[in-house]
């Protein structure tokens, strides 16, 4: 059912899903300043929901600011101007965003909106880009984006947009939210950050064990992560995704994950959702 506020004649809602690193190596650092990484994506069946009104004045405007984002530098403003902008379309949108995942937890929310817009308006406009066309335009926005983009769970090298698809098992997870922003930014400027973990193989981190660079710095800035962290291993295997600050753990059924989410304690947020490897946009634009 759509939001009150969204008008009638609006398409959606369109899914803009949250996404894990299930693990996150730093392997280098480019003479640019950007990181080079290893990671692992999949997506979750929990996220964002996005409505697009059409206009034909050509005007490109957010209802509300989101979570106290400016409509200027949100996402899926800049995903709607620079797709006018690549393509000469003279229509218009305005965005409605449910939304439903935190700033600063890793889990990918803004990159998932600007993508779902990028590939929604792509539709809803008739520009006929293909998804590879839409995730070059998508790295301009962020290093995550074309993963969202392109909907398939991926070994990601690079900044994150060298993508191999690959094929894992879609368990159930518990994800909790300390309800903390993280700063990517000060995580990977920080000077205890690992940056020389060896690069690896696909078939080498499938099977081996996986781990976060990221997550030592995080918990050293953030007691709130791992306190998180400690909690939540006491029912499973627990990691942090992304640069923070939320913490993951797989269960062998939904059943199991919803009694250790009926554990959360009241300080903190938490969802269940299931793991899976098309992600909810692409199997939605089928």
């Amino acid at each position: 059912m759509k939001p009150r506020e969204v008008p009638a004649a609006a398409s959606g809602p369109w899914p803009a899903p949250a996404k894990l690193n299930l693990l996150l190596h730093i392997t280098g650092r480019r003479a640019d300043g950007y990181h080079e990484l290893q990671t692992l994506f999949q997506f979750l069946t929990f996220g964002d929901w996005l409505y697009f009104d059409l206009r034909s004045d050509g005007e490109v405007r957010l209802a509300g600011e989101p979570a106290g984002v400016p409509a200027s530098a949100d996402l899926c403003v800049r995903a709607a101007v620079l797709l006018q902008e690549a393509t000469g379309c003279s229509a218009g949108v305005t965005v409605y965003n449910d939304k439903r995942l935190p700033l600063g937890g890793g889990l990918g929310g803004g990159s998932s909106d600007a993508a779902t817009t990028l590939a929604v308006l792509n539709r809803l406009w008739e520009l006929g880009l293909s998804r590879d066309e839409l995730a070059t335009l998508g790295l301009g926005l962020g290093a995550d984006v074309p993963v969202f983009v392109q909907g398939q769970a991926a070994w990601a090298e690079g900044v994150g947009e060298i993508l191999t698809p690959v094929t894992l098992p879609e368990p159930w997870y518990l994800v909790v939210n300390p309800r903390v922003s993280v700063s990517t930014a000060a995580v990977f400027s920080d000077s205890c950050l690992t940056r020389d973990t060896p690069r690896t193989k696909i078939p080498d981190l499938l099977a081996g064990a996986r781990k976060n660079d990221c997550e030592a710095v995080v918990m050293r800035r953030y007691p709130q992560v791992a306190a998180v962290l400690d909690w939540l291993n006491s029912y499973a295997p627990a990691r942090m995704t992304g640069t923070g600050g939320c913490i993951f753990a797989a269960f062998a059924s939904e059943a199991d994950a919803k009694v250790a989410a009926g554990q959360v304690p009241d300080n903190w947020d938490g969802f269940v959702a299931r793991g899976v490897n098309l992600s909810p946009l692409r199997a939605a634009l089928l």
